[in-house]
């Protein structure tokens, strides 16, 4: 079965585009003109260069060798931490800029969680002298300071939200909100596979980067270019999406996804959406969704900031489903012991949600013949605050 998106944005039954009518010119409009502009010589000309100036691509891909004797393989670590902003999203943010300017737009819109998205698309906005209004839940901002202030550095204006949970689904309500006030000059720089037809498919084009340098790096290291095992954490899912992208059809990989269990899928006190949700629609798309049985929002936890979403994209929810990924629900606890280890063992602080890839190392059984490869998709720098918290 091949795997790819159809010309009304699904993965198999999961995506689409359920939007207000206020914004279905807007959608018509990025959806009729998207891959036009991906694919057009002059975008991928500047769109390259910049991520090797820039963004300081290709990532380098990273030898963890006291990290594969603990668990007993060859891992490698894909270091998205040490982009430019620090994270993947700047792969997506900068590609989404460089089209809302080919569209004429003049102003930005971003949600984010654990900031990381709201910095790089705050850092390309002031690059290319847009106004730049990033949402954020007030939870969110309480625990994510230093993001905060590197983006009002930036010249962003960052809105707490008090809504809901105050975490990134409220904020991503609100963007949308805005956006429907604002239909006709702004552009809504979506952080993550997730929402209406056709930013599933933007970002993960975006963030596939990720995989086209994984396959030409290890070809550079192993003589091969494809990994027996692909570790990437999922809470909307632009890292995976980026990870996995070019093995997608590639049988001789197995994809593996770890997500925000927070005190445990039994709880209550989850994020654990693929685990946990049933089908729903959710801010624009078809998707798995934690939710009631009549269908009120759930509200996630999850110490990281990054995962702690109710939904989840589109092209994860069907993975799943057709069982291409094995998806492993990982607590706080485990994601914390991970950054713990990896920090002791290979001197690198990775994000709260990067960690929860690093403990799915635990629950897998290796051959030490195997070749891993895990995306680090950020780094620790934000979630120092939390790391002290639990282990002072």
């Amino acid at each position: 079965m091949k795997i790819q998106i159809d010309e009304n944005g699904y993965y198999g039954r999961y995506g689409g585009a359920f939007i207000p009518e206020i914004l279905h010119r807007n959608f018509e409009e990025l959806s009729s003109r998207y891959l036009d502009i991906l694919e057009d010589s002059d975008f991928q000309k500047e769109f390259r260069q910049m991520l090797h100036d820039y963004v300081g691509r290709p990532t380098p891909l990273y030898y963890a060798s006291r990290l594969s004797e603990a668990v007993n393989a060859r891992i490698y670590l894909k270091r998205e931490d040490l982009n430019h902003t620090g994270a993947h999203k700047i792969n997506n943010a900068l590609g989404q800029i460089l089209m809302a300017r080919k569209m004429g737009k003049k102003r930005i819109l971003a949600e984010t969680g654990a900031g990381q998205h709201g910095v790089a698309t705050a850092t390309v906005a002031a690059l290319f002298n847009m106004e730049c209004i990033v949402y954020m839940g007030e939870t969110d901002v309480e625990r994510q300071q230093l993001n905060v202030q590197k983006m009002k550095m930036l010249g962003a204006k960052v809105v707490p939200v008090k809504s809901g949970n105050r975490t990134l689904k409220d904020a991503t309500n609100e963007a949308f909100r805005d956006w429907c006030n604002h239909p006709d000059d702004t552009f809504y720089i979506i952080g993550s596979a997730v929402g209406a037809k056709p930013y599933p498919d933007l970002v993960a084009r975006l963030q596939s980067v990720i995989s086209e340098e994984i396959k030409k790096q290890l070809m550079e290291k192993e003589g091969r270019d494809c990994p027996d095992y692909l570790i990437a954490c999922v809470g909307g899912g632009s890292n995976a999406a980026g990870t996995f992208y070019h093995y997608l059809n590639d049988e001789r990989v197995r994809l593996i996804e770890a997500e925000a269990a927070g005190q445990g899928i039994d709880t209550g006190k989850t994020a654990a959406t693929i685990h946990c949700g049933t089908e729903g629609i959710l801010h624009g798309s078809r998707s798995l969704v934690m939710q009631t049985d009549d269908g009120q929002i759930i509200e996630p936890y999850s110490i990281s900031a990054g995962l702690d979403y109710p939904g989840i994209g589109p092209l994860h929810a069907h993975l799943s489903e057709i069982g291409r990924t094995q998806v492993l629900a990982i607590t706080d606890d485990e994601a914390l012991k991970a950054a713990y280890e990896l920090t002791r063992l290979e001197g690198i602080i990775p994000a709260m949600e990067s960690a929860h890839a690093l403990a799915a190392l635990h629950k897998l059984k290796f051959l030490p013949e195997d070749i891993v490869v895990l995306t680090v998709s950020g780094r620790g720098d934000k979630d120092m605050p939390s790391f002290i918290a639990h282990f002072s």
